[in-house]
């Protein structure tokens, strides 16, 4: 009973700590003790509602990478170029080196090679970005002579260690097999049908046929929403801010610097919502912007068919080889 009892112990302690820390839960997923809860998308995780689950694709490599290319790329970029979706070999170039948002990374550029940096932003959080100083690449002319400096170990725990999103880590460990899917199926099933409503984080088109996250449709959401109202010059501020960000990167070394923008998933599948505020095309045109701009906006709006997956607010493989065609085009790379 004694060792039945110390193993229940350590069991929920494991547990406990996956909610707590996102290494500890990282670790779980390579034991295979956890099964990754976004597999069938994050809008059905989100939702649970069969008719949107769908197993993520694994989209084919293009291997194009190469030693003696003459251009080493540097990404800032949010969950569309993540590891799992981007990669070196869906570039031609020598380097690949990609930092997300609110993080930092230290870079040293290699003057005889061409530096491209390529700023990712998905339309929701373009103002957010935006508003703030953006030093998520720092440009040092030998980092081996300036070690990174370590964060004193109370901030270390601190930032490993954190409870404001320990509700959502115990659930993925708790409740990401099938049969947990199963019930949350049924409550979401019974909820639509019985009360005409979905789960609060996602919101289902006029049609039903399409599943948003909830936030890109609801105008208190005054950051984040497609159809929330914004003055010309909160725009004018926005492009000034984008300049001033590409230049100063220039200035660091940077040769040339491209920002994409990625439409929110009802911007594309149900513009006519509400009073859609054209964020993304109110930029890519305003007469000031001096920063050359991927124009992903125009090539979904005229894709024959829908660019994002089923279940989930990222692309399908066809939408993700629209935009590394017009990237390749524009950066020539």
């Amino acid at each position: 009973m004694r060792v039945l009892r110390y193993t229940i112990l350590v069991i929920i302690l494991i547990l406990w700590g996956g909610g707590l820390s996102s290494t500890v839960l990282h670790g779980l997923y390579k034991a295979g003790l956890v099964v990754d809860d976004y597999r069938f998308g994050d809008l059905y995780r989100l939702s649970a509602l069969p008719q949107f689950k769908e197993a993520k694709p694994i989209c084919a490599s293009a291997n194009r990478s190469s030693d003696t290319a003459s251009t080493h790329l540097y990404i800032i970029g949010d969950s569309f170029s993540e590891p799992e979706r981007l990669t070196q070999s869906d570039f031609r170039v020598s380097r690949f080196q990609r930092v997300a948002w609110d993080f930092q990374q230290r870079v040293q550029l290699d003057p005889a090679k061409r530096n491209v940096l390529l700023m990712e932003s998905v339309e929701r959080h373009i103002r957010d970005h935006f508003s703030r100083p953006i030093h998520e690449f720092v440009v040092q002319t030998d980092t081996s002579k300036t070690p990174t400096p370590k964060l004193p170990l109370r901030q270390q725990l601190s930032n490993e260690f954190h409870r404001s999103d320990m509700e959502e880590r115990l659930e993925s460990t708790l409740f990401s097999r099938d049969w947990a899917f199963w019930f949350k199926e049924l409550k979401a099933n019974l909820t639509l049908n019985w009360f005409d409503r979905e789960s609060a984080g996602v919101s289902l088109s006029k049609d039903h046929k399409n599943v948003f996250l909830r936030s890109d449709i609801d105008t208190s959401k005054t950051k984040i929403s497609s159809f929330t109202y914004i003055p010309d010059r909160e725009i004018t501020v926005l492009v000034d801010s984008i300049n001033s960000v590409a230049e100063r990167y220039k200035r660091l070394g940077f040769n040339e610097v491209y920002f994409s923008m990625i439409p929110n998933k009802a911007s594309i599948l149900e513009p006519n919502r509400g009073a859609y505020n054209h964020l993304i095309e109110r930029i890519q045109q305003h007469p000031d912007l001096r920063v050359p701009t991927i124009n992903t906006y125009g090539a979904f709006k005229a894709s024959a068919k829908s660019p994002y997956l089923n279940g989930d607010t990222h692309w399908t493989c066809g939408g993700r080889e629209q935009w590394l065609d017009l990237v390749r085009q524009k950066a020539r790379i």
